[in-house]
This record gives structure tokens, C-alpha cells and sequence, in this order.
């Protein structure tokens, strides 16, 4: 790879790590109404963040390179690495007395909503710190959605979104500027940031609570200001909120856009919306049905507390209301199956997501079939729309290289001493980037902070993996790529 095109990369990441820079003149005035010493630390963060930026970006600011595929991997990859360090130094330099693993581990679980968390006792935390780790978790899930709308599918390895409802006009697409999407995208995000901390509110939350709690539910991260989560929270009510906002923010985004734009619902007949709702559906009201015979718990009080907790996995928010691990093995295993989930192309969500769970269907029915009837000719097809070759590649890839990092996450782990249960699923929460795994350690009623910092490097990498969709990664390993 040419200096020049690493150049450039590093230019654009100063100039994103400049904003972030004053993302943290937020926590500082809400630590300074408080009066909370830690203002200070976030102001100066802000300053030294924010003056060192300037000058790399400054320093690094040349002609850009010519457009290629190659450029886009390094510059995705290079921003998110610096954005997950950038936002890591209030947590480092605050009264917590973090780590730099730690530090890194909860920035990094922040920027890619992951909502895996290092520390405990956040009802006591300075109210700047819980501020920030939610409007990181809102930056990040907005970034996620720019990622998966724009990004991706110029890379053809994910973002399987499209902008044209049943036709190929350039009428149908919600905007024909690019710059008209993006405040499209960011005044939807925003107003449903504003009706979930309302919603909120509404359902009893206090208004600190509410507006942290609506930053993390669009984002789809699930960092809490209790230690609790939602189990800090009295009454059904804002169960339900969190649920359908949780639902709203794992459906695409640009399905939103013409649907509000344009007042198009037949947007929403997307093939992959109806297989997210069904599984959504399918593993609530199962583990609803055996939690009530197998308990003698209320079917309706079984209900809202599947409901939202299975919602809360599936779309990789990670939020608890109460420790699902014993609920029984079967709801056990159901929650590490919705583990690999995830919500729709184009959302907030992480995971596998639904599209391609739709793709692969074909593709192994395709195959079975073509077994009995070796000459026949099938087309993979997602809705009215024939997938070509080349997604279909992007899809097999996806999986492959899915499975070869959970592994080596995974035997990451174990070597550095944790236990089956905390290896697999802390390996396999984080590629997803749902946030709690399973087991006494690391599941809904623990946190990461027994780990040791090696565990939470590998975690942090993998976090990163996951929300870059593994082979925009994956392809800087390859030494073809930084040839010529």
C-alpha cells in the first residue's frame, strides 16, 4: 500500500478523533453542573485529544490518492481503531482509576455498541461518565448505520440494502443527493432518540435515566446507568418501551427513510424485516411458554420479561431485566442461539443478521434440490430480486471467516484461562456485539472486569471485527494487499 493512500488514512481519522474531542465538552458541562471534579478531566482530554488532532491532521493533509477498494478497507479500518483508542482516554485519565486495558476495552465496547462493560457500581458513577459511555454508544450505532448503508456495499462485503422498492428508477430511491440521505438519516436518528427518552420518561424512567437509556436503545447498545440494567427499573411499562424501540432500531434504515419520506409501506414488506420480526417473535413467546409451565410464574408477567430480554439480544442491545441464566437449560440455550442473530442490513444491530440467514436458506435449498435434479438450473432469489454470484460469495465468505475468528477468539481465551462457557460465548457476544455472554462471569448478572487484560485485548479486537463486518479486517491481513 502506497504512504500516501496511509496517509491520507491517518488524515481522516484526525479529523473524526477532532470531533470526538468535542463529544467530551458534553460529559465536562454535565460533571461541572454536577459538580463533580471530573470536569476537569474531560475538559482537558478534550483539549490535549483535540490539539494533538489537529496538528496529525494538519501534518498529514495532502492530495488525496486515487479512489480505489483497497483505500476504503484502510481508511474504514484505520478510523475505527482510532476512534475506539480516542474516546478511551477520559476513562483512563477519570476518578475510575482504569486500566489502559480496561479503558480501551469499555471505549471499544462503546464505539461498536457492544455494551460489554469493565465497571461496576454505575449507580455511584460521576454522572459525566455514564453520559459518555451513552453518547458514545449513540455516535457509534450512528456510524454503524453510515457503515452499513454507504461503506459495506461499496466493499461487497455486507450491507445488503437497497434504496429502490420494486424498481430500478432513480425515482425511487428517497433522495438522489447523497448529502439530502445523510441529514435524512441523521434527523430519523435523532427523532427517534427524542420519542424513546420521552417514551421513557413516560413509563416512570427519571430524565437522567431517560435520555441516557434512549441514546443506547437506538444505538443498540445496552450500556445502563445501573448495574442492574433495566432490572433497576419498577412496572412492565418500560419493558415495553425499551421493546419496541429496540425492534424500531434493528429495521433498516433506509427502509425507515422511505417510509417516512415517501410514506412508502410496502418498504416494509422487505423479505429479511419479516424474518427478523419472526425469530424476534418465535424465541419470545417459546421461552415465554416454557419460563410459565416450568416455573408457574404468569404467563403475562413470562411474557414481558422474554419479550424484552430476547429482544434485547436478538438486536444485539444486551440489555437485562433480570438474569435470564435461570430461567432453565432451555432458555439457556435459546439465548446463545439469538446470540448469533441479529437485526436487519442497514440498522443499528450487529450479528449475522437476517439477510443473509435468507441467503443462506437458498443456497442450501438451492443445493439439496440440484442433488435430485443434478442438470436443473436455480437462482438464489430475496424477495422479487435474483442475488448474484457476487453477493452470494460475500454471504459464504461472511460465514467462513465468522466461524474462523469465533474460533481463534475463542482458543484465545481458553489459553489465558477462562472456562468453556466464558471462552465461547465471551468470544462469540463480542463478534456479534451483543454485550453479555453466558456463565457466572460474563453473563446478565456479571461483567468482564474479572478477566484479565489479555482476555480483554482479544475482546476488544474481536469487538472491532465484528462491527467491521470480520473481512473488511480480515483483508488487511492479506500480503497481496499492501503490494504495489
Amino acid at each position: 500500500m502506497q504512504a500516501q493512500a496511509l496517509r491520507t488514512a491517518v488524515h481522516v481519522a484526525a479529523v473524526f478523533a477532532l470531533y470526538l474531542a468535542l463529544a467530551m465538552l458534553v460529559p465536562a458541562a454535565v460533571d461541572l453542573h454536577a459538580g463533580n471534579p471530573d470536569w476537569r478531566v474531560f475538559a482537558l482530554s478534550a483539549v490535549t485529544v483535540g490539539g494533538f488532532s489537529l496538528t496529525v491532521a494538519a501534518a498529514t493533509r495532502s492530495r488525496p490518492p486515487l479512489q480505489s477498494t483497497r483505500f476504503a478497507f484502510l481508511v474504514v479500518v484505520v478510523l475505527w481503531i482510532t476512534l475506539g483508542l480516542v474516546s478511551a482516554v477520559p476513562f483512563y485519565a477519570a476518578s475510575l482509576r482504569l486500566g489502559v486495558a480496561d479503558a480501551v476495552f469499555e471505549s471499544v465496547s462503546a464505539i461498536t455498541t457492544t455494551g460489554s462493560t469493565v465497571i461496576v457500581g454505575l449507580d455511584g458513577l460521576p454522572p459525566g461518565l455514564l453520559v459518555w459511555r451513552s453518547l458514545l454508544q449513540w455516535i457509534g450505532g450512528l456510524g454503524v448505520i453510515a457503515l452499513g448503508l454507504f461503506l459495506l456495499p461499496f466493499l461487497r462485503v455486507g450491507g445488503f440494502t437497497y434504496f429502490r422498492i420494486e424498481s430500478s428508477d432513480i425515482d425511487e430511491r428517497p433522495f438522489e443527493r447523497f448529502s439530502t440521505h445523510i441529514l435524512a438519516l441523521i434527523g430519523i436518528y435523532v427523532v427517534l432518540t427524542t420519542l424513546c427518552a420521552f417514551a421513557y420518561a413516560a413509563a416512570g424512567m427519571s430524565g437522567f435515566d431517560a435520555v441516557n437509556h434512549a441514546m443506547t436503545t437506538i444505538a443498540t447498545g445496552g450500556f445502563s446507568t445501573h448495574d442492574a440494567s433495566f432490572g433497576h427499573f419498577e412496572g412492565e411499562a418500560v419493558l415495553w418501551v425499551g421493546t419496541l424501540f429496540m425492534l424500531v432500531a434493528a429495521l433498516p434504515f433506509s427502509i425507515l427513510i422511505l417510509l417516512v419520506v415517501r410514506g412508502r409501506l410496502d418498504a416494509l414488506r422487505d423479505p429479511q424485516i419479516r424474518l427478523f420480526l419472526a425469530y424476534a417473535v418465535g424465541f419470545a413467546l417459546a421461552v415465554a411458554v416454557y419460563r410459565s409451565a416450568t416455573t408457574g410464574i404468569g404467563f403475562e408477567a413470562a411474557l414481558a420479561g422474554s419479550v424484552f430480554n430476547f429482544v434485547s439480544i436478538i438486536t444485539t442491545t444486551g440489555y437485562a431485566s433480570e438474569d435470564y441464566t435461570a430461567w432453565g437449560p432451555f432458555a439457556v440455550v435459546a439465548a446463545f442461539l439469538a446470540t448469533f442473530l441479529g437485526g436487519c442490513s442497514g440498522s443499528t444491530a450487529g450479528g449475522v443478521k437476517a439477510y443473509r440467514f435468507l441467503i443462506l436458506g437458498r443456497l442450501l435449498g438451492n443445493g439439496l434440490a440440484q442433488l435430485v435434479h443434478p442438470h436443473a438450473v436455480h437462482s438464489v432469489r430475496y424477495g422479487d430480486r435474483v442475488v448474484d454470484a457476487e453477493m452470494q460469495r460475500a454471504v459464504v465468505l461472511f460465514v467462513a471467516a465468522f466461524l474462523l475468528v469465533w474460533a481463534a477468539a475463542t482458543a484465545a481465551l481458553a489459553a489465558f484461562g477462562a472456562d468453556l462457557v466464558t471462552a465461547l460465548t465471551g468470544a462469540l457476544t463480542a463478534l456479534t456485539n451483543v454485550g453479555p455472554g453466558l456463565g457466572p462471569t460474563i453473563g446478565p448478572a456479571g461483567n468482564f472486569a474479572p478477566l484479565d487484560d489479555a482476555s480483554k485485548w482479544v475482546l476488544s479486537a474481536t469487538m472491532l471485527f465484528g462491527r467491521l463486518e470480520l473481512l473488511a479486517v480480515l483483508v488487511l491481513l492479506v500480503p497481496a494487499f499492501w503490494r504495489g
